[in-house]
């Protein structure tokens, strides 16, 4: 039927273009989610230490094939898991070294009992040589045990004979045989067993010889680095703390069958009711910054991170602060809203609409949700909302419309800023109406119209620019025209909670402060000794309040994100004081983060806001991926990415 028919019967010409809509909209969505699929079988394949349990446990993808390394002294005590960073009293110390996505090439060194040795590994597609070598000064009379196994109920032949192994799949999609070559001692109950006082070779789809081994290793090693030290030059340092956490935090979980990124191997832990399988936790916001980190230089892995938390959506329509496996999610609350920051920075490096389009009702759902349940006198307040919980495990019932919630959500569990704080159990929110999540807020308003502008979503666009401009309007009344801040304010007494944190820099995210403005807040309370302003940089807790000499967790210390995000907030802003101090909190954070990278490989979790250690108290994970964003500051400070 011609055109001019349908416009004879409009009744027609509408529903033929409603379905036709509809068709294109269920295509593009079916081509997104294939390609999305497409991208992830890409990725988890190979040999890489996907494991979660160890990072010392090489597993082969698709396969689920694994060469375990477990360690004994000479007293007859054995290791069989290593985590970086593990606080706990006797386990293994370990020394991350060098880390390629895709597994390319690894390198840690583990200590532990008085034995010191070096784990390298060099792969290409089926092809693994992994080279275990003494340190100096590790004890005699240690063994290296090498273990051979399948992984998550794969269905797998796995034989051994004496420093020999094959395996082979049911249908003999893989045949693969490998060799351990060192001083053998003997082949107990399947389990390969040498002597660790000379260097063990693990030879994989590979002819067994020690001296192209090493040359093997030494060439995967050289073009690893090389590249990219020739790439970042004097930033090299900053790329590298960054890449490296990343990596080694980089994993495969077998429950969702996905490649993801989670903050630490420590976090994942007890997350599993399940001890065959690996166990995982992907929070909200840490996700999100993951994935805009990763967006450097492996769009896979950006992508992945970014799909799979937002995929995490509970029933009500917003991003949980936390997901894993069997359902069990926060569903009282969600977290800081950074998911269309992450999307839209990460499409302007890479351009696929595809991939928008993967995400995009899900952000939607989120934008919406915030202005429906966490309103209270046209401004939004962190929350927590009563449900049924589905597995009464702790954390599904921890500060349950209460204002441990609300600040749980605020993502800044302890903070001073929410002390004493009335919550309206009716409203199921804090009574206080928070500068950080609406300048958050805001943002996200801005970005998500951008996005559905790129995606021909024009009503959506009009909707979302509508609602930026009604916070906008309800954030500039939190003004504080003599003290020259936006200060929270509490909805119960009608006036400005004057306790602050680096997320009352947050409305230059919103863009809503003039120039004028945002150089005053800057002079009078960021760049102020008494207040922010340091060696060491941004603290979560001014340094005039009494909670700064807390020094635990979001009280007195420094955290990454809230760097980034005033960051961030300042490259939206061009004037001279403006650009002087974007500058100098890059080269702080920098400085911050490389003081602990370069002494001890050691990336934080949070920092002490008066020394710049993170190792002086026992609640900062050593090896947590936002603290590099210290370093991505940096990066970006240097004109690399966006």
């Amino acid at each position: 039927m011609k055109m001019e028919k349908y416009m004879k019967y409009p009744l027609l010409f509408l529903v033929v273009c409603l379905t036709t809509c509809s068709k294109n909209v269920d295509t593009d969505m079916a081509t997104a989610r294939r390609k999305y699929d497409e991208m992830q079988r890409s990725i988890a394949k190979g040999w890489n230490t996907w494991d979660t349990r160890s990072v010392m446990r090489h597993v082969l993808l698709p396969y689920g094939v694994a060469i375990d390394i477990h360690l004994a002294s000479a007293d007859g005590k054995r290791v069989d898991r290593f985590f970086i960073g593990d606080r706990t009293e006797g386990a293994p110390q370990m020394r991350p070294g060098a880390h390629s996505y895709d597994g390319y090439y690894t390198d840690i060194t583990a200590s532990w009992n008085a034995l010191a040795l070096r784990v390298e590994s060099a792969a290409d597609s089926l092809s693994n040589v992994i080279m275990i070598t003494p340190q100096e000064g590790s004890a005699k009379g240690g063994k290296v045990i090498i273990s051979v196994k399948s992984l998550w109920k794969r269905a797998n032949y796995i034989s051994t004979d004496e420093n020999r192994f094959t395996v082979k799949t049911i249908a003999d999609e893989l045949n693969l045989t490998g060799e351990v070559s060192g001083d053998f001692i003997e082949n107990k109950d399947g389990e390969i067993i040498l002597s660790a006082d000379k260097p063990v070779i693990i030879h994989c789809g590979r002819t067994a010889d020690p001296a192209n081994a090493r040359q093997y290793i030494d060439e995967h090693h050289r073009r690893f680095i090389s590249a990219n030290k020739d790439k970042y030059g004097s930033n090299y340092d900053e790329y590298n703390a960054m890449q490296n956490v990343l990596a080694w935090d980089n994993i495969f979980d077998p429950t969702i069958n996905r490649v993801i990124t989670p903050v630490s191997r420590i976090w994942n832990t007890g997350w599993s009711n399940n001890s065959d399988l690996g166990g995982f936790v992907l929070f909200c916001w840490d996700t999100y910054f993951a994935a805009m980190m990763l967006s450097v230089d492996s769009k896979e892995l950006a992508y992945a991170n970014a799909v799979e938390i937002t995929r995490g959506i509970t029933e009500q329509g917003f991003v949980p602060n936390f997901y894993t496996e069997n359902n069990y999610k926060s569903r009282d609350r969600s977290q800081p809203p950074v998911g269309t920051l992450a999307v839209w920075n990460i499409y302007r490096k890479y351009g696929d609409k595809w991939f928008l389009e993967l995400l995009y009702d899900d952000l939607l759902k989120w934008n919406r949700w915030w202005d429906r349940n966490r309103k209270t006198d046209g401004l939004l307040c962190w929350g927590s909302d009563p449900y049924e919980p589905v597995t009464y495990r702790y954390w599904e019932l921890v500060g349950v419309n209460e204002t441990f919630g609300g600040a749980l959500e605020s993502g800044q569990d302890n903070s001073h800023m929410y002390d004493d704080i009335p919550f309206d159990k009716e409203k199921h929110q804090q009574q206080l109406n928070d500068v950080g999540l609406n300048s958050l807020y805001i943002m996200d308003c801005n970005l998500l119209a951008k996005i559905a502008d790129e995606l021909g979503h024009r009503k959506d666009a009009e909707e979302l620019r509508r609602r930026s401009k009604a916070y906008s309007d309800g954030l500039a009344r939190l003004w504080d025209e003599n003290e020259s801040l936006y200060y929270n304010f509490k909805t119960d007494t009608k006036e400005f909670d004057k306790r602050t944190s680096p997320t009352n820099f947050y409305p230059l995210l919103a863009e809503v402060p003039d120039d004028k403005q945002a150089e005053e807040m800057l002079r009078q309370h960021l760049l102020n000794p008494e207040e922010f302003w340091g060696d060491w940089v941004i603290p979560a807790t001014p340094r005039h309040d009494p909670a700064f000499k807390d020094n635990t967790y979001w009280r007195g210390r420094i955290w990454a994100p809230l760097n980034f995000l005033v960051y961030m907030g300042l490259r939206n802003y061009d004037t001279p004081v403006v650009n002087d101090v974007r500058r100098q909190l890059a080269e702080k954070s920098s400085a911050l983060l490389l003081k602990s990278w370069l002494s001890d490989g050691y990336v934080f979790e949070n920092y002490n806001a008066s020394t710049g250690q993170g190792d002086d108290v026992t609640n900062s994970d050593k090896f947590y991926h936002w603290g590099a964003l210290l370093g991505y500051i940096s990066l970006l400070e240097q004109g690399y990415y966006y």
